[in-house]
């Protein structure tokens, strides 16, 4: 899958996960900071990600994934 692909598809997952509109995420948009996801939440989008992607992200990957592009490039180069 081309990086822009796994972008779009991460981006939708996150705007409807946390209901926002997907024309204002953008890859810098932090998890903690920006949109203020507690851990359930998190935990929820890591699961969603594993889910979307067919993969699988262990407990210390996930805690470095904290922007948008953080996710995407962690998916772009651990794919099957």
């Amino acid at each position: 899958m081309e990086k822009q692909e796994i972008y779009d598809k991460v981006v939708t997952i996150v705007a409807d996960h946390f209901e926002l509109d997907s024309s204002k995420v953008s890859g810098d948009l932090n998890f903690l900071s920006d949109i203020e996801a507690d851990s359930i939440d998190f935990v929820e989008l890591v699961l969603e990600m594993e889910d979307a992607f067919d993969t699988q992200i262990s407990d210390e990957a996930a805690e470095k994934l904290i922007t948008i592009n953080n996710t995407v490039d962690y998916i772009f180069a651990n794919q099957k």
